[in-house]
């Protein structure tokens, strides 16, 4: 399968999983609005998160794969066999003693979070009750992200990019069944997305399984204290761990950003939080889409490239995943700060959403929208860096950006509010992108290909034109006047985006670029 199917494959299933995201945040929106107890669900769903891609998708898939995909190609099936079961002892004993202190230490976490929660008494402890019940949520998603890790480098793509979905539906029957039902007992209904998201976390691990036992690599866990010290000295563990402290740095910058930013929006007015949530699940299509699946895809090829010398391959994989984001991730920072208030007021003005909620969201969306291209190009020029297992330089990288954006807080959160925090994380991702960049290109190990300025004019000709046309049709229709016709404003946005799309590869077609060469990689 050639890299563009491959991630045709994932973005498919990953947008599968973000439109049924995006169903989900819909039901909360229109069931619980943004409130106190949103703000405390939000909060307790972003602790475990937090540490899901601290660990699990952050410093441990930054420093297992590599390693997986090297030993893989250098000692054989084997080898890579005895080296996962290693690794999944230590892991499991890890995330057993991670979950008793996080349960016991909840009030600890929320409060580290959002200590303006306590502005709301019954937010705080909210907060910390959902936090215990979704805790272990951590575990069972550093799990599949081992799975995944695996299965990527088999180039079984399938099922770890389809996976997500099944934490939405799960969120989406606690939101549509589990809070309804919560509320004839007398408990309060947002408990119910807690229970949801445990038992969507014991559904991805689930499905994992078989698919890890196809490929032979079902990891055999050790429960013994001998089995311990024995993962503990296995070379490939010491080699992961050694890897993981660096990329545990640098993905802790990232969110130390994240933490501090969720710190100072409990600050802000009541909703804050909740805009912002909202506002990071619509950019999560374009990132996931773009970013996430050709990160996934070309991760395990970097390496490999890397292990067998092939400088030449090793560039040509990352100009070419360059100018795939060029091509697709311009067009939508275009789209998200010229029509982010009707994408906003069409996808979650129902129910207790305000036509207030969707001006403050719609704000926070075209903060994030401008450092877009900087958020996905992270995902192809940080594996640049994984691959040739230099981990070091991303951390440095991360750390002087995140002093960046916090100085970038101080300027724009006193005018902007929670849309200055939305800014900042976006320029601050425009400077790290740049900096990973220039750094791939110093090295010698990323050299462009010629045209790159042909390219780029083409896309800016036709970024121009979608920008005149998008605009033109966030102004021809009041979009929050729609009262019960929703399928009526739907299928307008629906129309709208099409004729977008259609603008943009029209412009691009005749500006003389041949959109076949990005399939043929």
């Amino acid at each position: 399968m050639s890299l563009f199917k491959s991630a045709s494959l994932v973005s498919l299933l990953t947008l599968a999983s973000r439109i049924t995201g995006l169903v989900r945040e819909l039901l909360m929106a229109a069931t619980f609005g943004a409130s106190a107890l949103t703000d405390a669900f939000n909060v307790a769903f972003r602790i475990p998160n937090l540490l899901r891609r601290l660990f699990a998708e952050g410093a441990f898939s930054q420093a297992f794969v590599p390693v997986l995909a090297g030993v893989r190609a250098t000692e054989g099936d084997e080898a890579t066999r005895q080296m996962v079961n290693q690794i999944g002892t230590v892991l499991a004993w890890a995330l057993t003693i991670t979950c008793v202190l996080g349960v016991a230490g909840a009030p600890v976490l929320v409060w580290a979070m959002a200590s303006g929660l306590q502005q709301s008494p019954q937010g705080f402890e909210a907060a910390v009750f959902m936090t215990r019940w979704m805790f272990p949520y951590i575990a069972f998603m550093s799990f599949v992200a081992l799975s995944a890790g695996i299965l990527n480098t088999w180039r079984k793509f399938a099922v770890p990019a389809a996976t997500p979905v099944l934490l939405n539906v799960a969120m989406i029957a606690a939101a549509y069944w589990g809070a309804p039902w919560f509320g004839r007992m007398g408990i309060e209904p947002i408990y119910a997305m807690a229970g949801g998201v445990l038992l969507g976390g014991t559904l991805q691990l689930g499905v994992q399984l078989p698919a890890l036992a196809r490929v032979g690599m079902l990891p055999r866990i050790g429960l013994r204290w001998s089995s311990l010290q024995t993962a503990w000295r296995h070379p490939g563990t010491r080699r992961v761990t050694t890897l993981m402290l660096p990329a545990l740095l640098g993905v802790s910058v990232a969110q130390i950003s994240l933490l501090i930013n969720t710190q100072i929006a409990s600050h802000l007015v009541t909703g804050s939080v909740s805009w912002l949530t909202y506002a990071d699940r619509l950019m999560e299509f374009p990132t996931a889409m773009l970013g996430v699946a050709l990160g996934v895809v070309l991760l395990p090829q970097l390496a490999a490239a890397k292990a067998a010398d092939d400088g030449a391959r090793y560039s040509g994989l990352l100009d070419w995943g360059l100018r795939l984001v060029v091509l697709l991730a311009v067009p939508c920072a275009v789209a998200l700060l010229t029509f982010a208030h009707p994408l906003v007021a069409v996808l979650y003005h129902y129910g207790a959403f305000t036509g207030a909620d969707v001006q403050q969201t719609a704000l926070a969306l075209m903060g994030y929208g401008a450092g877009l291209l900087g958020l996905i190009a992270i995902k192809v020029l940080a594996p640049g860096f994984y691959a040739r297992q230099d981990i070091r330089t991303p951390v440095k990288i991360a750390v002087v950006v995140l002093v960046l954006t916090q100085c970038l807080n101080l300027v724009l959160v006193p005018h902007l509010a929670h849309a200055g925090l939305a800014l900042a994380i976006g320029i601050g991702a425009m400077v790290n992108a740049l900096w990973l960049l220039m750094g791939l290109i110093r090295r010698g190990a990323y050299t462009p290909t010629p045209g790159w300025a042909r390219f780029g004019l083409q896309v800016a000709a036709a970024s121009t034109l979608l920008a005149v046309f998008l605009l033109w049709a966030a102004g021809s229709v009041a979009w929050l006047d729609f009262g019960g016709r929703a399928l009526q404003r739907v299928g307008l946005l629906t129309l709208y985006v099409i004729g977008g799309v259609l603008v943009y590869f029209a412009t691009l077609t005749v500006a003389g670029l041949k959109l076949r060469q990005f399939v043929r990689k």
